[in-house]
């Protein structure tokens, strides 16, 4: 099982969703970074459920960080968040069955039964809490760089938000915000739509669209390790993410080539697009734009609702209608996941390309 990523700056994950706790471990951090352990405790709240369109499973996330920083800042060694896990209940969770959608067939038959199968065990998305406590370090950190990531929900069971306008501006709406949408009304319908599948036992799937802001021109290599792999690698990692896209992504194979081009300018020393159609990215590369991706997030596999599977380990044909506490969209809960997978796989390239000492202020 592989369980950590980064070549320089890396975060390796471990715990079960049901075990005595989660955490993660982030190396390859300079010395004399500061740590604001307020801001882990904001970010890992907005990953926490919010009201009727989340599960009832709310877990305070009382980190622990046991090594690696001292007197409030790094100290250049590994740093080890542990989050204890309080609020389960491994009954819903028999008698064995495999959940459509979910991992539990493919993970009794990677690990030959020997895994912990209570509430996804390693698969499960409380593992993001522990991407969450490592990625707000790095984006605090990244942020004293001058470099900002940013997510909103883009769209939910069909209902649309507005596209970013003025990055500096959406940012700063958006940075504290459990539900983050840059237009507040379509909010309130996506969160009609997510009550309507609850009360039909059923969930919905939504896509997030995230922006890197302040990324020097350069980052990123021309082959296997391209701006768009590396962060494409990152957001695959995260439960329940299906598809990634780039600037318009799929839409470009629409396109002419003379509508899908950023046509470029000089403005005072600095070259700069007229459109952002390739996501900031040519060649793999940054070019000093924003840098733009879209995340598709499918909708929760565990439902309420009668589903076709079979039992574990029998393999017997049954039907399962998933008992317990379950999100019927995770959408809003996962654009903070993103941030911090984008911002560990930004930072780890920038301390590649620059050197470890890049990252202090």
């Amino acid at each position: 099982m592989r369980n950590t990523i980064g070549k320089s700056i890396t975060l390796t994950l471990y715990g079960e969703s049901h075990g005595s706790s989660i955490g993660a471990v982030l190396d390859g951090f300079a010395a004399g970074i500061r740590v604001d352990e307020d801001f882990v405790r904001h970010q890992l709240s907005l990953r926490r459920p919010a009201g009727d369109i989340s599960t009832t499973r709310v877990e305070s996330d009382p980190f622990v960080i046991e090594s690696g920083v001292f007197g409030g800042f790094t100290t250049g060694t590994p740093i080890c968040i542990r989050i204890p896990n309080s609020d389960t209940s491994s009954i819903d969770y028999e008698p064995r069955a495999a959940r459509p959608g979910h991992a539990d067939f493919a993970a009794f038959c990677k690990y030959h039964g020997f895994e912990d199968y209570r509430g996804g065990g390693h698969f499960s998305g409380r593992l993001t809490a522990a991407i969450v406590a490592a990625g707000a370090i790095v984006l605090a950190a990244l942020a004293q760089k001058g470099v900002y990531v940013s997510t909103h929900i883009a769209e939910i069971a069909g209902v649309k938000d507005r596209a970013f306008a003025d990055y500096q501006e959406d940012i700063a709406i958006l940075k504290d915000m459990s539900f983050p949408v840059l237009d507040r009304a379509q909010g309130e319908k996506m969160k009609e739509k997510i009550r309507s599948a609850k009360a039909e036992s059923d969930s919905v799937g939504g896509i997030l669209e995230s922006v890197v802001l302040g990324l020097p021109v350069g980052v990123g290599e021309p082959a296997f390790d391209s701006l768009e792999s590396s962060i494409a690698h990152a957001l695959f990692s995260i439960p329940a993410v299906k598809g990634v896209e780039f600037g318009n992504g799929f839409a470009l194979a629409a396109m002419r080539g003379s509508e899908s081009n950023d046509a470029m300018y000089n403005e005072n020393g600095t070259v700069k697009l007229k459109s952002g159609h390739m996501g900031g990215i040519f060649g793999g590369i940054s070019v000093g734009a924003p840098i733009t991706v879209r995340t598709a997030v499918k909708p929760t596999p565990t439902i309420a609702r009668e589903q076709q599977t079979v039992s574990l380990p029998s393999l017997e044909n049954t039907t399962l209608a998933a008992k317990g506490r379950h999100d019927p969209c995770i959408v809003h809960r996962a654009a903070v996941v993103a941030d911090s997978m984008i911002a560990l796989t930004v930072a780890d390239l920038l301390v590649l390309q620059n050197g470890t000492d890049w990252m202090k202020a």
